[in-house]
């Protein structure tokens, strides 16, 4: 398969979140008022390259079956033009997703790891699964990361993107790498 002609077309990245954006792993810790607070961790690498994306007029977005604050800050510190949470059904939030992007579905990728993500990879142009995806996410995947996610597997993808757009010396070049 040939991975870069397929990241090379992509104009949005959407994935979900948790097992993705983070390592699963959800944190309830006491707010102000007492009340319990659902947080979680994100990779700071993954964060600086989603930032990159946007410089490239590469828009980013992430569809999630959970709610969470957190979710929402994280998704403005990266400059995510689109934020759905709340929404185990994914194929209705893509469409419109799709329509307000004007885009073809062939211009998506899309990072999953569980089975609600499956849906959406089978209908976009470049999908991938995290390393610590379920193997049936696996299986449906035209790529895995080695990196799993909330370690690196969002910023696995967007190096894959950036190099097949050839995007990446000008990112080398900008941290006078290049």
């Amino acid at each position: 398969m040939d991975i870069n002609g397929l990241a090379s077309k992509t104009k949005l990245l959407l994935m979900d979140v948790d097992g993705v954006l983070t390592n699963g792993r959800l944190f309830n810790v006491p707010g102000p008022d007492g009340a319990m607070v659902e947080t979680k961790g994100f990779d700071s690498q993954d964060g600086i390259g989603l930032q990159w994306l946007s410089w490239h007029g590469i828009r980013t977005g992430v569809i999630s079956g959970r709610l969470s604050p957190a979710t929402v800050e994280r998704a403005k510190q990266c400059k995510m033009a689109y934020v759905y949470q709340g929404h185990i059904e994914k194929i209705p939030i893509l469409e419109e997703i799709l329509a307000d992007a004007r885009l073809d579905s062939g211009e998506v990728a899309y990072i999953g790891d569980d089975f609600t993500d499956v849906v959406i990879m089978r209908r976009v142009g470049f999908a991938v699964a995290t390393a610590n995806a379920r193997p049936e996410v696996k299986a449906a995947a035209h790529y895995v990361t080695e990196a799993a996610g909330g370690a690196g597997a969002v910023r696995e993808v967007i190096e894959i993107i950036l190099k097949a757009q050839g995007l990446w010396q000008e990112i080398l070049k900008h941290y006078e790498l290049g």
